[in-house]
């Protein structure tokens, strides 16, 4: 706890921290949108796009004028935008294949303008090139304004026109014929989704900035069925890693925050892949275990005796993967050597396929359903069978 107040007590990590919590919440806040509106490469080529900006904002201003950068980067974000648009709707090019187009033709741009700017000399244009991956050692206390800025400006935004960017983001088909200006709001969430690189360009950078939008929705999705929750759950996210992300750097030498910021955002996601409830995989395993456990011996073979009587053939030839199926889980291998030696069931081929089959006997047949207790009741004795 020492170390920590000892972090703590420097104005240069809280302003850090601070940032980066900030930055995180209002990249899982929007973010969340271009994810479940299937835009995440959105985000990437509009971070690489803002890189001729920084550039250009540089170039007008004469020095590494925060506001102009900004300006400048955001305008190339805008151009960018509009392109892909453009290509979309004038070409038979699908999206992806704009939004590579995009992001090659103007990051490309902006290397080469960043090359011409530091083969010119000069201290402040050799601070240009930490804005690809970011440093979050030049964020100064005033910084701090426009971040929150920009922060309430899409927090309002989202809270206004909350109704109408829940129907875009699910269904814009639908949101058209309805008589919503679908163009319009879309334009809106990619304007805002810009706003929130620009705004991280000093921290992440334009190569990381993506990460940071995409990161904590992809978590967060794990964890709500609910837009509202899962907004909420992704700007938590966000801004949990950026302040851990930022402690975990300020306490190491040499480590850059931006990047750290990423690891952790992509920790929390791996973590919620695995352990989250229901979408889980350790879950979803251990459901379909639990699921498989209770799978007896009389359920199988009623599965069996479903799945022959829907084909109308009494000999059907069912394989595992089909009666879990009709199971709701793959029938575990002792429940049918079960049946197989009760005489129930009995394996056979059935070519051309090489997978395992199974097919009911004339016992199998004949037996009854499972009674309340699980229990298979034989049947009436045939005459094939010796009675």
């Amino acid at each position: 706890m020492t170390a920590l107040a000892e972090l703590l007590a420097t104005h240069t990590v809280r302003v850090v921290l601070l940032g980066a919590a900030l930055l995180g919440a209002i990249s899982g806040m929007l973010g969340a949108f271009a994810v479940l509106r299937r835009q995440s490469l959105l985000g990437d080529a509009l971070a690489h796009a803002a890189l001729p900006g920084v550039c250009l904002g540089f170039m007008l201003a004469g020095a590494r004028d925060l506001g102009s950068i900004m300006a400048g980067a955001f305008f190339t974000g805008a151009l960018a935008a509009l392109v892909m648009m453009l290509i979309t709707r004038a070409t038979r090019l699908k999206a992806d294949a704009a939004l590579g187009i995009v992001l090659s033709v103007f990051f490309a741009v902006g290397v080469v303008l960043l090359t011409h700017l530091q083969a010119q000399g000069g201290a402040a244009s050799a601070g240009l090139a930490g804005f690809l991956f970011g440093q979050a050692a030049a964020i100064l206390a005033r910084d701090l304004w426009i971040l929150g800025g920009v922060g309430l400006v899409a927090l309002l935004l989202v809270l206004a026109f909350w109704k109408e960017f829940k129907l875009v983001s699910f269904d814009a088909g639908f949101a058209r014929a309805q008589g919503f200006p679908v163009t319009a709001l879309e334009v809106a969430l990619t304007v805002m989704v810009a706003l929130a690189i620009v705004a991280g360009l000093q921290l992440a950078g334009v190569v990381l900035m993506v990460a940071l939008l995409v990161a904590p929705a992809a978590a967060a999705r794990q964890w709500t069925r609910s837009l509202g929750g899962m907004v909420a759950v992704s700007a938590g996210i966000g801004a949990a890693s950026g302040a851990v992300g930022a402690l975990i750097s300020a306490s190491a030498r040499g480590l850059a925050t931006g990047p750290v910021v990423v690891l952790v955002a992509t920790g929390v996601v791996l973590v919620s892949f695995l352990v989250a409830p229901e979408r889980g995989l350790v879950p979803q395993a251990l459901a379909a275990r639990r699921a498989r456990s209770r799978i007896s011996a009389a359920r199988v073979l009623a599965a069996m005796q479903d799945l022959a009587a829907a084909h109308d053939d009494a000999a059907y030839k069912a394989e595992r993967g089909m009666i879990g199926v009709a199971l709701g889980a793959a029938p575990p291998a002792d429940r049918l050597a079960s049946l197989e030696r009760e005489g129930l069931i009995r394996p056979v081929q059935h070519p051309p396929e090489t997978t395992p089959h199974w097919e009911l006997t004339r016992a199998g047949r004949a037996a009854e359903r499972p009674g309340p207790e699980g229990r298979i009741d034989p049947g009436p004795a045939t005459p094939e069978e010796g009675g």
